[in-house]
């Protein structure tokens, strides 16, 4: 029919625009893009020689999260979803782990990294409940 010319005529460009819009509203990537905001923010203290080590690392990290929950969620097919949440939940234990390492070699202090320690437990407890979400559909 007319109409389903009209909607075929929109190609994927209208598919496209609907996972965009789909992630982007999901709490978990705007939680993971405050994430990735807060650590740049405790970072930008650290010495300039770290520039390429530590504090590289440590936003890459936080930047994979947001990154792979919107990958995933433009893959097709859940088991990529799945596979893209997965990354993004080891990134923020990766992310958990630089930060604390910041603190251990007294680049920053314990009291300056709670909100986004919280913000990265929150994250990842949104992500094991997304992933559990999809096992429990099955194959």
């Amino acid at each position: 029919t007319r109409d389903e010319r009209r909607e075929t005529s929109r190609g994927r460009g209208w598919v496209t625009r609907m996972v965009v819009q789909r992630y982007r509203r999901s709490a978990m990537w705007q939680k993971a893009k405050q994430l990735t905001v807060e650590v740049y923010r405790v970072t930008s203290g650290w010495p300039p020689e770290e520039r390429y080590g530590l504090t590289s690392q440590v936003r890459r990290a936080a930047a994979s999260v947001m990154a792979n929950i919107a990958e995933g969620h433009g893959r097709v097919g859940s088991r990529e979803l799945r596979h893209h949440l997965s990354i993004a939940n080891g990134s923020v234990c990766e992310t958990e782990s630089f930060l604390l390492l910041g603190v251990d070699l007294r680049l920053t202090h314990e009291d300056d990294l709670v909100p986004a320690l919280a913000l990265s437990d929150e994250i990842g407890r949104m992500l094991i409940s997304a992933i559990n979400r999809i096992d429990s559909r099955g194959p």
